[in-house]
This record gives structure tokens, C-alpha cells and sequence, in this order.
């Protein structure tokens, strides 16, 4: 133990880079593929882009995840976390795009194959720092085996998944409503797009009726894209235009006539109840639109400007400069009513930073009505569980009315479709056509696309291999709300159309954590917080009041704040949970130290739980099995921060705070191996039911027990034993903590000299077992006395009777045990005066009147203690 002497203090940053070596060399990340699912335990990571650096989403999602996959190894599952990246198209192309940029030429320059092969150089240089950010924060994943989605075993199966569904009729080529970037000049998925509150003149135009009877007045944000409008909707029960449908009015400016229909999507308290209708600039309008057999006309082409069929006067204008001209020529002509400002949500893109035009595009789409229908019944029938229970019913309202998938974009790194056009023809397949004049479809498909196979494709499908029998299905999968339809829903209906059963048996989406101030955590906004910051020590972002660096916590402290902070609602950031976590380490450090340099170098922390000698060993190992018992009910029913916080009350709290202190004088014995045994094995199974949530330090302390060889990471969970439960020594202990924190209490209050001891009396019955501890850890010595006590302090059961001593300012507290008698006979009155009151006796609850007895009884118990 001459090692453990010299260290006074954990150093997580020494510590945790040796403990993961000792991790990684020992191959308990990469289990064999052996048994079966329902043997084994796996999870498949959301796979971060791989453009990513670790953010705060991906270390609470990290936490939960390892957390839950070192549980479930000590449970004796063969556990694998799959690990992998994302290609990331949109944002690896973007990168890429800007680079190319600075040194002076562009994707287009330098053509496709040319592009490519500088982003995968991009890819080798950058592609492994989050996996590098991972390992800082303890991750077990299998990083034998990462995975990438282009590798080439996985755009295999990208591609059969692709040809198998256009062989099914679900895959299919039309011209529809996308979200079009025209920063990327691609589609973009839903996900991709961010929705900003901004405030907008809401404009009141004019459209004449052809009758020349009058005009029907519209309201739009978007004036621009009048010039594109086919029809005018009012809802089929608005009685004030009802006389006009089957009309038709006049387009002002271009002169088309538009016929006005009925439709009950119109909301008829928008506006004037009168919809402007565009197919080729509004996904709603554009469902109206084939739903009445509209004209679709686009006048916004795919670079944001107007083209050629919004006329001569505003070809090649953005749309905000055709905005202003088209509201100055209605403005001339007399069109506009009133204008008044209108706030309401508007979306750009998450990548490029311009605002999204909804664009009629021939793009590749996937029906997904047919696969839906399973993936609802596997979540109705309870196969596919989500937790919290809630979004269980989001989930189905959103499947029931899933709509067609846009799985095509206009970009070159990614997936390019298995699809091949000469003239007319076109062919679809994992090779390329024979003959002459075919050419490929340049398109990409959507990273969803390739996301939704994650939990099978990582595993190797579609061969048959010992990873997909031994881990598929996986059991669980943790992923934040936002991604809950674009991944999580088409991965369990891919699960099941092409690997045969669903992906994971349950699906726990995690709260998320925002700014302290409780926006978005974001770099751009300055409320972004960096894990690493926070791991080894980096500088406080703007948001935080508090200037300077963070101390360098180590990663099981920000684990444990992560998961203490998280439950299923939003919370805000909140760097005292970390530093929370750093006191559990360092006080199970420092615990560990004191038994460890107490007891034999040949001592060995006992299979099963020694017998106790004393009541204060029975209580230790009484808690600690109800501690064991609530953490491992919290982590299987996905309640990390219960898990996490009950571990730091058993430690800091039973373990450190009162049994070490109730056993100082036994370890420091000569012969203490009773002892010596209970402390060994409640350590040691202290050690093992905290390794999930805080793996560093619970290692590096179980490598210095007696004899600790092997990894705790190996060690079994402990096993309950109920048995060791002891209800009255929880009790005889709780009560005597009573006493030792009314005492001190006490002490503090009157300003008792500190070291010296206080005469006193115990007037209360049930302490035999405890009166000793209780003197020692308040520095009391017991008398029996008859004179008048100094004060009195009341206690479980009775009081204890103070007496006069050179520790206490008898004076002082002579004048406070008056005022406290004078409280006393106050309160007793009152209450007497509530018992005597026959309303109150009659009406209240039994154990309200009940509670009323019992507070007079101790307060006489404590008056009479006085006089």
C-alpha cells in the first residue's frame, strides 16, 4: 500500500488515459460473436457526422448509452456497442466545397471523380476525431469493428435495399413538392431545415372578379410568388364567399384567370378567409393543387431567383428584389388594401444559411404506406417499447399519416443512385446496363436513406455473418426526440422489411440539455459548451456570467452531471451537477484510501457479505443492499439520473458521511479483520454498482484493492441478496443520526468551543446500541445528573438535557432557553387549542389529528425537559 500513501489525491487527468489502455488491451469492447440476440446485449450508436467534433447532445448520449452497455457486461451479457460514422453528405460536401473554394477553383472545375477523391482525403484527415473525443469520455464502444456508411460492405447494401424496393413499385421518379437549399442547390431533408421566427409585412391584394361585380381581397408574406398563382380557396362553410365558388378572379399584374374553389384546408380566421393559391411555391397549396387538378407553374428556379415565367420585368431578380417591385407595381395600380405586420416561423437551412424555397422537383421518391403498417403494429403490440411512454402516441399519429419520401439529392458525395437513363429507358440495378449511351443519374441519396439500415448493415447484412446472428435484433436504442421520424421510424420499418424482425426492442429518447440561460446550445450563439472544456479544462463560453476556465472535472464528472441533470423534460445547463460528480470521485477516492491503508496487504474483499459484528455493520450492508437494488431498477427501467443520484447518496451519504466515521476507532485497531471484511466487501461492491456511471475512478481504486487483480469492467453486478436487509438496524442508526445531526446542529448554533466535550443526559429510550457513537461523533459525555439543564435539544423518542460546562456561554444560553420556553408554552397552546376544537377533530383526517398529538406530546416532552 506504499503507492496508495503517496497519492493524497485522484488526478483524473493522469489517471484516465491509463485507465482506457488497460480497457482497450483487455478486448472486453469487442465481444465474439457468439450465442444469440436474446443471449447478448448490443446497442448501435446514432453515428455522429463524420465532419462532428463531440458536442453536448453526443456526450449525454454517450453517458446513457456506456452506462447502460457497462451494466449490462457486469450482468454477464456479451455486450457490444457498434460503433461507426455518418458520411454526412450535405455537410461533408459543404466542407469540402469551401475548401476547394480557397484555393481558388470549385466542385465543377475539378469534376466529379476528381472532387470525390479530395473528400475522401478530407475524410482520412478529420473522419476519426469524434471517435478520438469518445474515448476521452470513457465510451466502450467496439472500435475493432467501426463502421463507416461508405465502406464498401455498406453501400452494398444500400444499394440492394434500393433496387429491392423499386423492384417492389415502393421506389418510383415524379415531380413534387421538396425542401429545395438554394445555397446547395440540392433537396434537403426536414431535419436539415430550421425554422426562425421572424416578423413580415402581411399584405391585403386585391383580385378582381372576371364578373366585374367586385374583388376578393387575399393576405400573403410572400407577394412574389402571386405571379405563380392558379386559384383563389375559401373553406366550403365560410357563408361570406360562399356565393363566389365556381367564380373566378383576375391575377393582377399577369391577367390569368383563377378559378375559386372550396377546400376545407383554408382556416378561415387567416387573413380574410381568402387563400392565394400557389402549387409551385407552397407544399399545402401544391396538395390543393392536385387535389382540384391545378396548374403547377414555377416562377423560383433551383439558384433562388425568378426565371423567365414570372416575366420579362422580373426575370433573374432574387426573390426578396422581386418582392419589392411586385408590391410597387400593385401599390400603382391601386391593389393593396392595408399591410400590417405579421410574425410567424420561416425556414432555412441548417447547412448553408439561405432560406428554403419549396420547389416542384423531379426527384426520387419512396411510397412508405406499405411499410409503415408493420412498423405501427410493432410499436402497438408492444414489441417496440419508447420510453417515456408518451411518445408512443407521437410516434403512431405521425406514421398513420406518413407521406411520400423525397430520398434524392442533388449532390456527388454520398450514395449515387443505381439508376441509369438512355433515352426513354431506364434502368435500375447493382451494375450497370450492357450496351452504349447509358448514363448514370448523378443524384445522391438522402444520408437517411443509408442511416435507416444502421442497426443491420453495421453487422454486415446482407451476408449472414456471426455479427448479425449474435446482435441482431439490438436492444436498445437512445436517440434525442428531434430525429424520432427521419431515423428512429425508418429504421424499425427497414428492420423489418429486409433483416426480418425489429431493430431494437426499446427506444429511450433522452431529455435535452440547453444553455444555462435555456436557449440552444450553439456555437454561433456563444451557448455552445464544449465536453472537452469541461473534461480537461477549457474556457467558459459567453453564456456563463462567471468568466475564466473550467477546472479540468475529468469525464466521470461530467458523466455524472450529464445524467444527473437529464430525466425525461429539457434541462438547463448546470455546471454545479458536474462539479457534484467531481466531489463523488474524489470523496469515493479518498474513502477507498482510508479503508485501503487500514486494513492488511493480504485482506480480500469477500465473495459474500460478511457477518456483522456490530449494529452499525449491519445498517452499512443494509443500505448498501437497497442501494443496489434501487440502482439497478433505474438503470433497467432507463431512469439514469435515479441511478446516478443514488449512487452518490449511498456514497456520499451512508457510506462516507456515517459509516466510515462510526468505524474510525474499530479500522484503526491492531486486529480489526471483522471489520476490515465488511468495509473490504461494501467497498468493493460500492466500486462495482458505480463503474457505470463514473467507470474511471471505480477502476483505477478497484486496481489498488488486495489482490484486485483482473478489471472491475469485468466484474459481475452485484447480486442482491435480500436476505441482508435489516429494518431495525436501519432504524437504531437512523435515529442515532437524528441525535448526532440535532447535536451538532446545536453545537454550531451556541457557538460550543470545538474540541471540547458537553455534559449531557439522554432522556429518550432506543439508543443502547448507539449512545456511544452518538457522544463520540458529537463530542457529548454522558451524565446522569438532576440538576436543571442549560438547554435541551429534542430527539427522536425524547430529548437530550445540556448541562453547564466551560464549552458553553451559560449566560447566552440561559437567555435562549428562556426564549425557547417561551416558544414552547406558545406553540403548546396553540396546538391544544386546534385538539380541543371539536370541528377540527370531527372534520379533519384521522392522520392530520393524529400528527397534531404527536408534535404536543414532544413538545411537552420538550418543555417538561426544560423546567
Amino acid at each position: 500500500m506504499s503507492d496508495l500513501a503517496e497519492r493524497t489525491r485522484y488526478v483524473p487527468t493522469e489517471a484516465e488515459p491509463r485507465v482506457f489502455e488497460r480497457w482497450l488491451e483487455s478486448g472486453l469492447f469487442h465481444p465474439q460473436p457468439e450465442g444469440t440476440a436474446q443471449e447478448n446485449y448490443s446497442i448501435a450508436i446514432p453515428p455522429p457526422n463524420v465532419t462532428g467534433v463531440l458536442h453536448m447532445g453526443h456526450a449525454l448520449n454517450g453517458a446513457i448509452q456506456d452506462t447502460l452497455v457497462r451494466y449490462q457486461r457486469m450482468c454477464g451479457r456479451r455486450a457490444k456497442w457498434i460503433l461507426g460514422t455518418d458520411h454526412a453528405g450535405i455537410a461533408v460536401q459543404t466542407q469540402v466545397e469551401k475548401a476547394v473554394r480557397e484555393d481558388g477553383t470549385s466542385r465543377e472545375q475539378l469534376g466529379r471523380e476528381a472532387f470525390l477523391d479530395r473528400t475522401w482525403q478530407w475524410r482520412r484527415e478529420y473522419g476519426s476525431t469524434i471517435i478520438e473525443q469518445l474515448k476521452r469520455l470513457g465510451a466502450s464502444c467496439d472500435y475493432d469493428q467501426e463502421r463507416f456508411t461508405l465502406d464498401e460492405g455498406y453501400v452494398r447494401a444500400v444499394l440492394e435495399v434500393f433496387v429491392a424496393l423499386y423492384e417492389k413499385g415502393y421506389i418510383y421518379r415524379d415531380n413534387y413538392m421538396v425542401n429545395w437549399d438554394p445555397g446547395s442547390r440540392s433537396a434537403i431533408s426536414d431535419l436539415e431545415v430550421e425554422e426562425r421566427e421572424e416578423t413580415d409585412s402581411l399584405y391585403y391584394i386585391e383580385y378582381p372578379l372576371e364578373s366585374g361585380s367586385g374583388s376578393v381581397t387575399v393576405a400573403t408574406v410572400r407577394p412574389e410568388t402571386m405571379l405563380a398563382d392558379t386559384a383563389i380557396a375559401v373553406h366550403p362553410d365560410d357563408e361570406r364567399y360562399g356565393r363566389l365558388v365556381g367564380e373566378s378572379a383576375v391575377l393582377p399584374l399577369v391577367g390569368r384567370r383563377l378559378r375559386i374553389i372550396a377546400d376545407e384546408y383554408v382556416k378561415p380566421e387567416f387573413g380574410t378567409g381568402a387563400l392565394k393559391i400557389t402549387p409551385g411555391h407552397d407544399p399545402n397549396d401544391f396538395e390543393i393543387g392536385r387535389k382540384h387538378k391545378l396548374e403547377e407553374i414555377s416562377i423560383i428556379g433551383e439558384d433562388g431567383r425568378m426565371t423567365a415565367q414570372a416575366g420579362e420585368t422580373y426575370a433573374g431578380m432574387t426573390a426578396l428584389e422581386c418582392r419589392e417591385a411586385v408590391v410597387q407595381a400593385l401599390r400603382a395600380e391601386g391593389r393593396i388594401s392595408r399591410v400590417e405586420p405579421y410574425t410567424h416561423n420561416v425556414p432555412y437551412s441548417h447547412r448553408s444559411g439561405q432560406r428554403i424555397e419549396p420547389l416542384i422537383s423531379l426527384q426520387w421518391f419512396m411510397r412508405m404506406d406499405e411499410l409503415a403498417r408493420p412498423a405501427i403494429e410493432a410499436v402497438e403490440s408492444g414489441r417496440v417499447r419508447l420510453h417515456p411512454d408518451r411518445w408512443k402516441r407521437v410516434y403512431l399519429n405521425w406514421m398513420e399519416n406518413i407521406r411520400p419520401w423525397c430520398i434524392s439529392r442533388q449532390l456527388w458525395w454520398g450514395h449515387q443512385l443505381p439508376v441509369w437513363y438512355r433515352g426513354d429507358e431506364t434502368h435500375v440495378g447493382l451494375e450497370a446496363p450492357e450496351g452504349e449511351g447509358w448514363t448514370r443519374d448523378p443524384d445522391v441519396l438522402d444520408t437517411w436513406f443509408s442511416s435507416a439500415l444502421w442497426p443491420f448493415a453495421t453487422l454486415g447484412w446482407p451476408e449472414q455473418t456471426p455479427e448479425l446472428r449474435a446482435f441482431y435484433p439490438t436492444d436498445v436504442l437512445s436517440t434525442a426526440r428531434d430525429i424520432l421520424f427521419l431515423w428512429v421510424a425508418r429504421m424499425i420499418m427497414m428492420g423489418l422489411e429486409f433483416a426480418g424482425d425489429i431493430p431494437f426492442e426499446d427506444v429511450y429518447v433522452h431529455s435535452v440539455i440547453q444553455a444555462p440561460d435555456g436557449r440552444r446550445m450553439s456555437k454561433s450563439l456563444g451557448t455552445g459548451i464544449n465536453p472537452l472544456d469541461l473534461i480537461g479544462g477549457g474556457p467558459r463560453p459567453p453564456v456563463f456570467s462567471q468568466g475564466g476556465d473550467f477546472p479540468a472535472y475529468g469525464a466521470d464528472a461530467v458523466r455524472f452531471g450529464l445524467l444527473a441533470m437529464s430525466s425525461t423534460q429539457d434541462v438547463r445547463f448546470n455546471e454545479e451537477r458536474v462539479a457534484q460528480g467531481q466531489q463523488l470521485a474524489n470523496k469515493l477516492f479518498n474513502a477507498s484510501r482510508l479503508v485501503l491503508l487500514r486494513v492488511d496487504d493480504d485482506a480480500y474483499p469477500p465473495a459474500q457479505a460478511p457477518s456483522p459484528a456490530d449494529v452499525e455493520d449491519a445498517w452499512i450492508l443494509s443500505r448498501l443492499e437497497r442501494a443496489k437494488a434501487d440502482v439497478s431498477q433505474a438503470l433497467e427501467s432507463f431512469e439514469l439520473h435515479r441511478a446516478a443520484f443514488g449512487v452518490y447518496e449511498f456514497v456520499y451519504d451512508d457510506l462516507c458521511d456515517w459509516y466510515l466515521e462510526l468505524i474510525k476507532p474499530r479500522l484503526y485497531e491492531e486486529h480489526n479483520a471483522e471489520v476490515a471484511a465488511v468495509a473490504l466487501y461494501v467497498l468493493s461492491e460500492t466500486l462495482a454498482m458505480a463503474h457505470p456511471v463514473i467507470p474511471f475512478v471505480t477502476e483505477e481504486v478497484w486496481s489498488l484493492l488486495p489482490q484486485g487483480d483482473g478489471l472491475l469492467m469485468a466484474r459481475a453486478w452485484p447480486r442482491l441478496e435480500p436476505s441482508q436487509r435489516d429494518e431495525q438496524a436501519e432504524a437504531d442508526v437512523g435515529r442515532a443520526i437524528e441525535v448526532v445531526t440535532a447535536l451538532r446542529a446545536w453545537r454550531d448554533r451556541v457557538n460550543a468551543v470545538p474540541g471540547r466535550t458537553v455534559p449531557a443526559r439522554l432522556d429518550a429510550d432506543g439508543y443502547e446500541r448507539m449512545a456511544q457513537h452518538i457522544g463520540r461523533l458529537t463530542r457529548v459525555d454522558w451524565v446522569q445528573r438532576d440538576e436543571r439543564p442549560i438547554a435541551t435539544v429534542a430527539v427522536p423518542g425524547g430529548v437530550v438535557s445540556v448541562f453547564a460546562s466551560d464549552a458553553v456561554d451559560t449566560e447566552a444560553e440561559a437567555k435562549r432557553t428562556a426564549a425557547r420556553r417561551a416558544e414552547l408554552q406558545k406553540e403548546i397552546a396553540r396546538v391544544q387549542g386546534k385538539l380541543e376544537n371539536e370541528k377540527f377533530v370531527s372534520r379533519a383526517p384521522a392522520a392530520v389529528v393524529q400528527g397534531e398529538r404527536d408534535k404536543l406530546e414532544r413538545l411537552q416532552a420538550e418543555l417538561g425537559a426544560l423546567e
